[in-house]
């Protein structure tokens, strides 16, 4: 009786092991590439795709509000706002109104910020897209 007993417990925990062990493996495994996938994640406010584009001309500058104002909309500037002219790094001090501008931004909640803003004509150069084609060749 003693050996069936024991017997019977033995089959119980290696059932439970074995129908729970499939379960632990995918835990650790989604703990891994969560891990994985936030390392290679950009920092937010620069993942691909998330802004959206914008351009026009200067209508205002507010220096004291690091604002810049194209059409209607108002654009916040941060620190990590990245500006260039003519190709070159550049200020909020170095932009012109009247100026042609391109932004890419993004909404944070009735705000729009500023991630990238380009013063100035595009720099010359190949146009949109054609470098990948030659890369491609």
């Amino acid at each position: 009786m003693k050996k069936s007993i024991l017997r019977l417990a033995v089959l119980g925990l290696l059932s439970a092991a074995i129908a729970f062990a499939p379960a632990q493996v995918s835990a650790q495994d989604k703990k891994k590439d969560d891990a994985a996938a936030e390392k290679d994640a950009p920092k937010e406010g620069k993942k691909k795709g998330e802004g959206l584009p914008a351009r026009g001309k200067v209508t205002a500058i507010n220096k004291t509000d690091k604002t810049v104002t194209v059409g209607e909309r108002v654009f916040q500037i941060n620190s990590e706002t990245r500006m260039t002219k003519a190709g070159k790094p550049a200020t909020l001090d170095d932009a012109a109104v009247g100026e042609d501008v391109g932004i890419f931004y993004k909404k944070d909640g009735e705000k729009l910020v500023a991630l990238t803003m380009r013063f100035g004509p595009r720099p010359e150069g190949e146009p949109k897209g054609e470098k990948k084609k030659k890369d491609a060749e």
